[in-house]
């Protein structure tokens, strides 16, 4: 995954989208339920999945994986081909083959034409409204009692056929999934055994079964239809190599130390714990502790291991650029642009750092590296918004208002980029391709060409009111 699409900004709410977390920068604060963005994890999760989203007939790269910040066990795959996994799901795997399963399940749902929750109301619906109808057709024919029956049960009816629509759907996906995993060589032994693990949900009700399997019927059955299935095929035996569990414990490491408490993730990961990403979590907690220069000192170590490594280079960049040391901060993050020049949002932490010099020397190239970012991610609100406030620091009007529409484009927010738009293009040179491009957002958002002529003559007729005659 490398963008947030328009469509999942919309899914999202514009608020959550705005509010995004960038890279390897997730506040201890940022509880509320959300997307946020790293590079690292997101690079490793989209390099599991894409061979199995092409086995499964999928353009990789138009699946959208959404990180969410949420502690509860849950995935979901909806319209627009877009995949959220919670980051309390992917702590609760054991091991890759089972976040991979996971992804695998919800790509078949997105394979499928599955749309979950509308798909089952609507299925629910039809029997519901049919028990209702018979109802009030037995009040009318004499029997009220009858009818009472039929219309009090009716909800009971559609809620079981929605069950059974939902239980049909999962097992698609799950057949999906599975030989899309075969066609990747990777094993389904993972899902097997995750949804093994959580057999027991079958049996709690709504209020205490994780939200995962409220939306996805688990039984036993289901679970042994599986697991027959992922025996019979030839990549049952395979198992992950030593990189992959690596990576597996690199991605928990980090998603524990910026989500948990600091001193919670000390614990965790204790000073006697000399694994890497050990020692990537302490790193990370004594940042968000405040420890800085413990922190910076642990990263240089890692450093000296690893001079390579973009995101540990990004990482100091985001401690020094919240310690309110941007000039210090460029270099690192300059480095980890250098190692991975295609990752925007490394881009986004490079310009972000320049512009908080308040160097008007450096604009230019924070400019340039936010209007690379964005062309790389077009639906990138926050390198949208910074890229505003670069050129409104430069003084280029018009580009600024352009760059505030294509931030509320991004997060579906029509009515404000239809606003920032007319501004924009009458600032900007008519014709030329930023002019253009306000055009193009003030259509798409809805405005018709009538609705710019009559709001064209409206402020001909208030600039002609404050002109004088002859003036």
């Amino acid at each position: 995954m490398n963008r947030l699409t328009r469509h999942a900004a919309r899914f999202l709410g514009a608020a959550a989208a705005v509010g995004l977390v960038l890279s390897a920068a997730l506040p201890a604060s940022a509880q509320q339920r959300s997307a946020i963005r790293d590079t690292e994890i997101e690079t490793i999760i989209h390099e599991w999945s894409a061979p199995v989203f092409a086995g499964m007939g999928l353009e990789p790269s138009e699946v959208e994986i959404l990180l969410i910040n949420d502690a509860d066990l849950n995935a979901f795959a909806t319209r627009g081909r877009i995949m959220g996994l919670n980051t309390g799901l992917i702590l609760r795997t054991n091991s890759p083959n089972e976040l991979l399963g996971v992804i695998a399940h919800e790509a078949g749902h997105i394979r499928n034409r599955h749309t979950l929750r509308d798909g089952a109301q609507d299925a629910g619906m039809q029997p519901m409204l049919m028990t209702m109808a018979l109802g009030a057709l037995a009040i009318a024919a004499g029997a009220p009692d009858a009818g009472a029956v039929l219309l009090g049960n009716s909800q009971y009816f559609g809620t079981l056929s929605a069950l059974r629509y939902m239980t049909h759907q999962e097992g698609e996906a799950d057949n999906t999934g599975a030989r899309a995993l075969e066609a990747a060589g990777e094993s389904g032994r993972g899902l097997v055994s995750f949804f093994e693990n959580f057999r027991s949900q079958e049996v709690f009700s709504d209020a205490r079964r994780y939200p995962y399997f409220r939306s996805h019927p688990l039984s036993s059955q289901r679970i042994e239809n599986l697991r027959r299935f992922v025996a019979e095929q030839s990549n049952y035996d395979r198992r992950d190599s030593p990189e992959r569990m690596a990576q597996h414990a690199l991605v928990l490491a980090k998603i524990h130390a910026f989500m948990d408490d600091p001193n919670q993730t000390l614990r965790d990961y204790p000073e006697n714990d000399v694994t890497l990403p050990a020692r990537y979590a302490r790193a990370i907690a004594w940042y968000r502790d405040g420890q800085t220069e413990r922190a910076l000192s642990a990263i240089d170590v890692l450093l000296g291991e690893q001079p390579e490594n973009p995101y540990f280079w990004e990482l100091k960049g985001q401690i020094l650029f919240e310690e309110g040391r941007p000039e210090e901060a460029i270099g690192a993050h300059q480095r980890s642009v250098e190692l991975l020049p295609d990752a925007p949002l490394l881009r986004i932490n490079l310009g972000h750092a320049l512009i908080e010099t308040r160097d008007p020397a450096r604009l230019q190239a924070a400019v340039d590296h936010l209007k690379r970012a964005t062309a790389l991610e077009k639906d990138n609100s926050m390198g949208w918004r910074l890229l505003a406030q670069a050129y409104d620091s430069q003084g280029k009007e018009g580009e600024a208002r352009l760059a505030s529409a294509e931030m509320y484009f991004a997060v579906g927010a029509e009515r404000q980029a239809t606003q920032f738009a007319l501004r924009a293009r009458d600032m900007l040179e008519p014709g030329t391709s930023a002019w253009t491009r306000a055009m193009d957002i003030v259509f798409a958002s809805g405005a018709t060409q009538q609705d710019v002529d009559d709001l064209d003559r409206r402020n001909e007729g208030r600039r002609s009111a404050i002109i004088p005659a002859g003036g």
